[in-house]
Order: C-alpha cells, then sequence, then structure tokens
C-alpha cells in the first residue's frame, strides 16, 4: 500500500483510481461496506484503489479539545484500510490553506488533473471546500464534464441504528463494548507501542506495558479487563511512509515472542490522577507473562469494563485495588465462554 502525506507530494502521472474521501475513523462495517465496493470497482477498471483522508480530521481543527473523541489514531486507520485491498491512502493537511480552498479548485487540481479520478464514491451529504460550498451536486457535474463516474455511498444500518463513527463513540461512552463490537464488525481494540513509564507499576508489584495514546480527546477511560495480541512489526504501517529505525533494530527481539500470540490482562486507560498524571496513557497489566517488551507493538482488545478510574489516597490503597482488578479480571476469563 502506497502512502502520501500531503496533496502535493501526490505524483502527476497516474493513469486513473477509483478514489473515496472521508475521515474512516473505527474503519467500521459501513466503511468497510463502502471499501468493498470500491474494490470491486477498480478491478472492473483495473484500477488502483485510493483513500483520501484529512489529518487533523476536519472538526479537530475547527473545534480542538471539544471535538469529538477520535475512535482511532492514523496509524490504526491505515493499519486497517490496508487489510480492506486499499492501493494508495493520501493524507491531506486540513489547515487554513487546504480549508480555504475553492470546490473547483479542489475538483480540477486535485481529483481530475492530479487523480485522473474515474469513479468516485462518496456521501450524498458531503461537504468540500471554502465554506464548504463543495457538494454532491456539483462533483456531479464535474464528474459529467471531466468523464468520471460518482457514486453515493448510502449509510448502512444495523437493526436500524446507523453505523457511524458517532454511533460507536456512544456505545463506548456507555461502556456498551458489545453494541460497539457489533457496529465496527470486530472488537474495540488499542494499537500502540510499548514506551517506557514511570516504572511504578513495577515497585507495586504490577509491571504494566505502557502506550501513550496521542489523542485530543480518548472515547474511553477507566479499568478494563484485555486481551492484548502480539503485532509483528512489518505488519505496520507508520503515518511517515517509512518503517522506523527502533523497528529495524528490534525486530530479532520481538521475534521471539511469536507475532499473533495474546495475554489476558487489566488495564487502565487515563491520566493516572493518584500520581496527579497528564497525559493520556494505556497502562496494561499482563497475566502469566514476564520478559522485556519496550518497543514491541501491541494491540490491546478491551473485552470489559471493570470500574472508572479513580484518584486513591496513597499508593497502598492503590496497589489494594489494582489486586481486586486483577482477580476480576481473571473470573472474567474464567467465566465468560464468549472470551
Amino acid at each position: 500500500m502506497q502512502l502520501f502525506r500531503g496533496l502535493g507530494n501526490l505524483p502527476h502521472n497516474l493513469q486513473g483510481c477509483t478514489l473515496t474521501i472521508g475521515n474512516f475513523d473505527g474503519v467500521h462495517l459501513g466503511h468497510q461496506a463502502i471499501l468493498r465496493h470500491l474494490r470491486q470497482k477498480a478491478d472492473e477498471l483495473n484500477l488502483p484503489m485510493a483513500v483520501m483522508l484529512f489529518e487533523p480530521q476536519p472538526r479537530e481543527y475547527f473545534l480542538g479539545e471539544k471535538a469529538p473523541a477520535r475512535l482511532m489514531r492514523l496509524r490504526d486507520k491505515l493499519h486497517y484500510l490496508k487489510q480492506a485491498g486499499v492501493n494508495i491512502v493520501i493524507v491531506a493537511k486540513f489547515d487554513r490553506t487546504f480549508a480555504g480552498m475553492p470546490a473547483e479548485q479542489f475538483i480540477e487540481d486535485w481529483l481530475v488533473r492530479t487523480l485522473n479520478v474515474k469513479f468516485l464514491s462518496i456521501g450524498d451529504d458531503f461537504k468540500f471546500g471554502a465554506k464548504r460550498q463543495g457538494n454532491f451536486a456539483m462533483l456531479q457535474q464535474a464528474g459529467e464534464k471531466f468523464g468520471f463516474t460518482v457514486e453515493d455511498n448510502r449509510s448502512f444500518c444495523l437493526d436500524e441504528l446507523r453505523i457511524s463513527s458517532t454511533a460507536i463513540r456512544e456505545a463506548l461512552a456507555n461502556d456498551d463494548l458489545t453494541l460497539a463490537e457489533k457496529l465496527l464488525g470486530r472488537p474495540y481494540r488499542i494499537l500502540g507501542r510499548v514506551i517506557h513509564g514511570n516504572q511504578l507499576g513495577r515497585t507495586i508489584g504490577f509491571p504494566t506495558a505502557n502506550i501513550r495514546l496521542h489523542r485530543q480527546v480518548n472515547p474511553v477511560k477507566g479499568v478494563y479487563a484485555v486481551r492484548v495480541f502480539i503485532i509483528e512489526p512489518s505488519s505496520i504501517i507508520h503515518p511517515s511512509g517509512a518503517v522506523e529505525q527502533a523497528d529495524v533494530q528490534n525486530a530479532s527481539r520481538f521475534v521471539r515472542l511469536k507475532s499473533g500470540a495474546f495475554f489476558n490482562g487489566v488495564a487502565n486507560i487515563g491520566t493516572r490522577p493518584t500520581i496527579n498524571g497528564v497525559n493520556q496513557l494505556l497502562e496494561a497489566h499482563l497475566f502469566d507473562f514476564q520478559g522485556d517488551i519496550y518497543g514491541q507493538w501491541l494491540e490491546v482488545e478491551l473485552c470489559h469494563k471493570i470500574r472508572n478510574e479513580m484518584k486513591f489516597a496513597s499508593f497502598d490503597d492503590l496497589k489494594d485495588q489494582i489486586a481486586k482488578d486483577v482477580e476480576t479480571a481473571k473470573n472474567i476469563f474464567k467465566t465468560d465462554r464468549t472470551f
């Protein structure tokens, strides 16, 4: 899969493509249906299949910390888009220049001259360009003028509930992991690389694998029973489009951890108020595991919400509660056959 960061980095010799545009936050069942149809069209036309994303997402640009919680980072999106068979991902930088670009310019300069789009799949409520003056009707007219087909990628429903990133955020906010899984088509998971923390967990008997979340607003927080999967570094698509040197250096150590293996565990997602933390962090304690996994890529699946994050009066109180959380999580995995 080819990745292009910024419209200015696109090649100018594309022989055509099929394209869809959107945030694809969550790459949920509705997105997956759109991608399957786009893959079919690409195969029929013998063209590459392309997806255009925005970073930051438009509402993050305009609303900042008041924007809706993001379901997944760009890295996660690239991981799932690759699995869906996408050939080209274009990450357009959403800034003042892009937001102020006239809709007609976006169509003629980028969709027509640069990408040479032959088939465009887009929502009929899609708005783009300066003052959001571009719309589905304008794209249809442009398609007739420049020779590309525009198709409405209609909404998809599950039991009369429209499948959307908003519905998934609401399910997660309500701790309804079952509904979120149904809408996503898979359990809700967080992908990340283990970083060095303050090693507090190790000092109180519960060492953790720490993953920095890098989100303005996080869709989940609290303590969860989790399943943690070991991910092969070569399967990770980096937002830079390049392999990070740390992955190359550590590849031999990762192999010994058996890519695809998993461990049950318990994880806290939040700011760690007991130690007056500020940044969002995922801390996972893996059961029946010992070893050095700094730098390892993990995919953390949320299986069951145990409790909300809270501030404790002392580290001893925190230690006692973690021991209870571990016991609760182990009982969940022991008694719930779905896990």
